[in-house]
């Protein structure tokens, strides 16, 4: 075990708990005139007592042509960045990244706009300077448990910072946003002047591809503490990137139902309640995703909504509604697939229902239908983190009691299927076409008000009411 000794904390590697491969191949690579360094994020969640889903090895002392013959009798190996000289090897039970240290030179705008040269005789602090954060410059030699951190990455994790490592940091408009997933997931504030050189990236940020923007918000949405992602855009001056959740900065509640501030404060306390909720309910990533995103957009309506009435008390009526149209709006911004919105947005317009009446059977059919294709369930959680999110009020879930009549009625993960079939009018001698398509229409409306419940009952309606 590798004992880290710092004046405030004591960080620490169990190397026992290393994969008994990532080993081999280590003194393999040894072995044969190499020097092999974990580097990267795995070494960072080594650090945090985090088992590091990827492997990421940096080969010193072998020249790529060197360390090609050194890998080939280890299994399956494949350049998949060419660019930047990355061999992955797949081994039976894990793959590796293994690549030798290189520069990178800007020759273009963008996120790929680089030059890349690898130099197995780099020198380790030389090849560091590359990297983003400091907390993601570390490097761990697993055979003789030697770390090298040039930047203060291990001062960084205690002291909850996220820093650059150098002025290159500005040559990728990327970093930004792994800013912000990266507080998320390991509650971090961004050092001041990390976040001026993310604020000189914002004139790049329209040349970042969709899929790494989304790349980003979905890590996000998978984090722990995702109001310190939203920090780290406020703080960096990307948050004008989504004018709709710049605008609840400042956009004032009545502070009976909201003690906790303006919009802003609500909604990120509303998504670390999400997060809170997703991780006691063992939710799904893609369930987890549906509810961090709707509790980042639950309010977006409020700003264009709020008024002081007559005994000037703050009220934000219809901001449900107007919410839907923002809400599309901005997942367009972080370039969500377009089949979330189908998830969100009824959320989202639905997310204050449980103020207009009672779980009836009836209320719970017809909620269930509009959530569609989300379901209760996940309606309720929004429900429970928008409640709790309101410190120093405290957490509550004020639709439960739907949630536990819709469990009754088993409608709590679906939307009720339709009882009268185009195959039952066939049946019946009806013949196929429009006038068949509206009375199916008709009888689910009667199906939702619940005018019958089975196949029989609804024969019987039919033949009553077309009579």
């Amino acid at each position: 075990m590798l004992v880290i000794k710092h004046a405030k904390d004591t960080l620490t590697v169990n190397t026992c708990e290393l994969p008994k491969s990532l080993i081999f191949v280590c003194q393999h690579i040894a072995d044969s005139g190499g020097t092999p360094w974990l580097v990267g994020g795995c070494v960072r969640d080594l650090l945090l007592g985090i088992r590091p889903k990827d492997f990421d090895i940096e080969v010193y002392g072998l020249k790529p042509e060197q360390l090609e013959i050194v890998l080939a009798p280890l299994g399956k190996t494949e350049h998949v960045g060419k660019r930047f000289g990355v061999t992955k090897l797949w081994l039976k039970e894990m793959e590796l990244d293994i690549a030798l240290p290189r520069t990178e030179y800007k020759t273009a705008d963008g996120h790929r706009g680089f030059s890349v040269e690898s130099n197995p005789d780099m020198e380790p602090e030389t090849a560091t300077l590359r990297r983003d954060f400091s907390i993601n410059a570390m490097m761990f030699n697993p055979l003789d448990n030697t770390l090298l951190d040039f930047h203060g990455g291990q001062d960084d994790l205690i002291n909850k910072k996220l820093r650059h490592v150098s002025p290159a940091f500005i040559e990728d408009p990327l970093r930004p946003l792994r800013a912000m997933q990266f507080a998320a997931r390991f509650q971090l504030r961004l050092d001041r002047k990390t976040a001026e050189l993310c604020y000189l990236l914002l004139t790049e940020a329209g040349t970042l591809p969709e899929s790494r923007i989304w790349g980003e918000w979905q890590k996000w949405s998978h984090a722990p503490y995702p109001s310190y992602g939203l920090l780290v855009l406020q703080d960096s001056g990307w948050l004008s990137l989504y004018p709709e959740l710049a605008a609840l900065v400042g956009c004032a509640q009545d502070n009976r139902w909201h003690p906790e501030g303006d919009v802003w404060i609500h909604t990120l306390l509303a998504c670390d309640m999400a997060a809170v909720i997703a991780d006691r309910s063992k939710l799904g990533l893609q369930t987890r995703e549906h509810l961090l995103f709707a509790a980042l957009c639950h309010d977006l309506g409020k700003p264009s909504c709020t008024f002081a009435d007559e005994r000037k008390k703050l009220r934000s009526p219809g901001h449900c509604e107007a919410g839907v149209t923002l809400s599309k709006q901005v997942l367009g911004q972080i370039c969500a697939p377009k089949s979330i919105a189908q998830f969100i947005l009824p959320l989202v317009r639905e997310h204050m229902a449980h103020m207009h009446g009672k779980p009836t059977a009836r209320a719970i059919r017809r909620l269930a239908h509009r959530l569609a294709p989300s379901n209760i369930e996940c309606w309720e959680m929004l429900i429970e983190a928008d409640a709790s999110g309101r410190s120093p009020a405290p957490a509550s879930r004020p639709a439960l009691s739907w949630l536990h009549e819709a469990d009754r009625l088993n409608h709590h993960q679906n939307k009720p299927e339709k009882i009268l079939t185009g195959k039952i009018l066939i049946d019946l001698g009806v013949p196929p076409g429009p006038a068949m398509g509206e009375t199916i229409s008709q009888a689910y409306e009667a199906q939702l008000d619940g005018r019958f419940n089975d196949k029989e009952s609804a024969i019987r309606w039919y033949s009553t009411y077309f009579k």
